[in-house]
């Protein structure tokens, strides 16, 4: 009977030290935090970033572990000129497998959903400065109510950007003589804010990584979201769904900052 060849020994060295390289390479880079998300400046956002960091360490540690085990199996179980042995498996062993994983999976989520749901599925406070977030290709306007606190009727057909009336509100109706608006999201720092999203053509989106949030601009809905920044600051405010030729162009900034000062910017725009 011929005698079947032996497998490289090398070849498996090779491929068990490929996958330890990798996974010292993968732990350090994110260890480094080189390129981490920049600090948050609200409640929510840091509750977020608690969720992110569990399930970083939860996803991390299975990673490092399965991997480990991997490269073991490879010099361990390497070609070594015998007859490979089949094994049929272990049912109770993969159920249990399956159900501790489900079990991961579920209370991770569970554990996570506060912070998601924080800013969509709670009531703003009381005290909220209302915001409109238009969306348009290829910026964004926002109105701030102005003396009276409401804000006035928009009117699709009265639109005109060379008039100035981006958003098209309606001049026929009181209450938006005195809305303001604007090209920068000022807010008041520790004061609630309730955001009013919408889209005047296409799906847009309003995305501030301080804050943690993203949410779409669709046409037809106003959607609600709010946050209480803590951080004075300037932040960045882009689109993140390629809503045209133009999207790299949409862009506007957060200004977070003191009441004193949201007071003379709304006077600002006001007398502009």
């Amino acid at each position: 009977m011929r005698t079947r060849e032996k497998g490289s020994t090398l070849t498996a060295i090779l491929f068990a030290l490929a996958i330890l390289i990798l996974v010292v390479h993968v732990v350090v880079f994110f260890a480094s935090g080189k390129y981490g998300a920049p600090a948050p400046i609200t409640g929510d956002a840091r509750a977020v970033d608690e969720q992110f960091h569990r399930t970083l360490w939860v996803a991390g540690a299975l990673f490092v572990l399965t991997q480990l085990a991997l490269a073991f199996a490879v010099m361990q179980f390497r070609d070594k000129g015998r007859p490979a042995r089949f094994l049929s498996g272990n049912n109770t062993l993969e159920i249990l497998c399956t159900l501790a994983a489900l079990g991961l999976f579920l209370g991770l989520g569970t554990m996570g959903h506060q912070a998601w749901a924080g800013v969509r599925y709670t009531n703003p406070d009381a005290r909220s400065l209302q915001v409109e977030v238009t969306g348009m290709q290829f910026q964004f306007q926002f109105r701030y109510p102005g003396p009276d606190g409401k804000f006035g009727k928009l009117d699709p057909s009265q639109i005109s950007a060379d008039s100035g009336n981006s958003i098209g509100i309606d001049a026929t109706d009181p209450a938006g003589k005195d809305d303001i608006v604007t090209s920068t999201l000022a807010v008041p720092i520790n004061r609630p804010v309730e955001l009013l999203i919408r889209s005047q053509d296409v799906i847009h989106d309003f995305f501030v990584r301080e804050l943690r949030l993203q949410q779409d601009a669709v046409p037809g809905l106003i959607v609600p979201v709010h946050f209480t920044a803590d951080q004075i600051g300037r932040y960045d405010i882009v689109c993140t769904q390629l809503c045209g030729l133009g999207h790299q162009k949409m862009h506007a900034f957060l200004e977070v900052m003191s009441q004193g000062d949201f007071d003379n910017f709304l006077k600002q725009q006001a007398a502009q």
